[in-house]
């Protein structure tokens, strides 16, 4: 089957300027990896460009075979001891308001990485107080006590993806569960209702509208505060194939589902991911 063409308003030029220039050599030389470059986000220049990049802690190897993501997968090094002393850096380094880490999935190892967000968490707000951070984190298996460790550092906002229909899981999640990631959710807010959360998904793997309704309405009730919602762009040959390309009519409409579902925070559109603008939609959530 051919291939479907990317649509013109879901390009994005190349940008190259002094301030992109700036922030590759900051993570560069604080041996940093970011979701920007391992994950081809389409956003990579504006971000750079505003001085703001999401990291990728714990590697850039992944234990899961998520088939939507760019990310390899393999056998992972072991996290390197100064990491979060390098991130916080780096934040300092960039003068940033707002910061978002991430993190491959790490199941090889005891705590599963839980512990080296708590210490990015500490260590970025020791030397960078007025800052506002944002996790995007894996599942944990959906063990608790891991979620715990993250929840009770006390990040501005925990943001999991469910990242697609519950139908839709053993194909594009196979070593993922839909009711582990809204359980996940829902544990976060019980162990902090104050606590701000997030989670996103992609569209153009196959879903209905009414897969994504029922999606936001079971988002809701674990209590998520913000959703985003971007087209999925498949990264190569090998990935799951696009199944449709959604116009930015399609994106209104997803709009109009979340908030008959109850979401009070969408942001949907082709170009969304997780971290996009994400200060804005915490700024967002924390006015209403």
């Amino acid at each position: 089957m051919e291939r479907k063409r990317l649509p013109d308003y879901l390009k994005r030029g190349i940008v190259d300027t002094e301030k992109t220039k700036l922030v590759r050599s900051i993570l560069k030389n604080r041996c940093l990896n970011t979701v920007c470059e391992a994950a081809r986000c389409p956003n990579k220049a504006e971000c750079y460009a505003k001085n703001t990049a999401t990291f990728l802690i714990l590697g850039n190897v992944c234990t899961r075979n998520c088939r939507f993501c760019n990310i390899s997968g393999g056998t992972p090094q072991p996290p390197d001891p100064l990491e979060p002393q390098h991130v916080a850096q780096a934040i300092k380094d960039l003068n940033l308001k707002y910061a978002v880490i991430t993190s491959v999935t790490r199941d090889d190892l005891p705590l599963q990485g839980a512990d080296v967000f708590r210490d990015v968490i500490i260590q970025t707000k020791k030397l960078v107080p007025q800052i506002k951070i944002e996790v995007l984190t894996p599942d944990f298996e959906g063990v608790h006590d891991l979620i715990d460790i993250v929840v009770d550092a006390k990040p501005d906002v925990l943001n999991h993806n469910i990242e697609t229909v519950r139908r839709l899981y053993p194909k594009a999640r196979p070593m993922a569960k839909y009711h582990r990631s809204l359980d996940f959710l829902a544990h976060a807010k019980e162990r902090d209702p104050s606590m701000i959360t997030k989670s996103g998904l992609m569209v153009g793997l196959g879903e209905t509208f009414e897969e994504l309704e029922q999606t936001f309405f079971d988002l809701d009730a674990v209590g998520c505060d913000i959703v985003t919602v971007g087209q999925y762009m498949q990264p190569s040959k090998k990935h799951l194939e696009v199944e449709k390309y959604y116009t930015e009519e399609d994106f209104e409409k997803i709009k109009s589902l979340a908030k008959k579902a109850g979401i009070k925070n969408i942001i949907a559109s082709g170009l969304v991911r997780s971290s996009y603008r994400a200060f804005d939609s915490y700024s967002s959530a924390t006015t209403i």
